[in-house]
């Protein structure tokens, strides 16, 4: 290892040559550059697997799919929204959170496909599952039951490839999710999961900030009857109130 910082008058001039030439075969480091905070943001162009152009979302809720959407839309991907998520309860939360992804989706004019709401099947798919905990076998279950269906749409109405946005949350389990997605979509030879990482090059953070441009609303748990329990019981144990269906709203601070 050479010192760079040697005083080079205390060297014999063999030495200094011998020294100056070993420099030679240093690399400079080089500085990383600061990235400017005013820069305008550019998105990274999006493409689908296998080149096609044509995709189903499946959308969870308008915050979750609100990055999803944008970045989907400036990569001139045609997609349309396949909203069905029979697991959230009660049916108030539900309501809110799908006129909030239909208001999204109108702004920016994406077609928006509203599912059943079969409650009854997903609670009895869930049997035996109530104490689970977040991220365990239920939450396996309630995904793979949304991906099936999805990938049903997807496969019976011309639709190459599906994702959905559940995975861009950091409180999901991205591998639990791509499973499920990888499931659903064996069962056709026509079709493609695709398993993109919504969350990388700051998606999680824009994801947030859409939030709070578009004042959505901030779903307080997950979203099923089991979760909402587990949840009020933390709070109430932490000396916080219940969880109040349909007051909370991102704002800008």
């Amino acid at each position: 290892m050479i010192d760079q910082n040697i005083d080079v008058s205390t060297l014999t001039n063999e030495q200094k040559a011998e020294y100056f030439k070993a420099l030679k075969g240093i690399k400079p480091k080089k500085r990383k550059q600061k990235k400017d905070p005013n820069a305008p943001f550019v998105r990274e162009k999006l493409t689908l697997p296998d080149g096609h152009n044509k995709l189903l979302l499946h959308s969870c809720c308008a915050p979750c799919s609100g990055e999803v959407m944008e970045a989907i839309f400036a990569s001139r991907i045609e997609f349309t929204i396949y909203f069905y998520n029979p697991n959230i309860h009660p049916l108030k939360e539900y309501l809110i959170r799908k006129e909030e992804n239909i208001r999204f989706a109108q702004k920016w004019g994406i077609p928006f496909i509203d599912a059943d709401y079969d409650r009854k099947e997903w609670f009895e798919r869930a049997k035996g599952m109530e104490y689970e905990p977040e991220r365990g076998i239920r939450c396996t279950m309630c995904f793979d039951m949304r991906f099936e269906r999805a990938a049903e749409y997807a496969h019976n109405n011309g639709f190459p490839v599906f994702t959905s946005s559940l995975g861009i949350s950091r409180w999901k389990d991205m591998n639990q999710i791509n499973g499920c997605g990888y499931r659903a979509a064996e069962k056709y030879d026509d079709l493609i999961y695709w398993d993109y990482n919504w969350r990388k090059g700051g998606g999680s953070k824009r994801m947030i900030d859409i939030s709070k441009r578009e004042r959505f609303y901030q779903q307080e748990y997950c979203g099923c009857v089991y979760s909402l329990r587990d949840t009020n019981a933390h709070r109430i144990a932490s000396g916080r109130n219940k969880i109040e269906i349909g007051t909370l709203y991102y704002s800008a601070d």
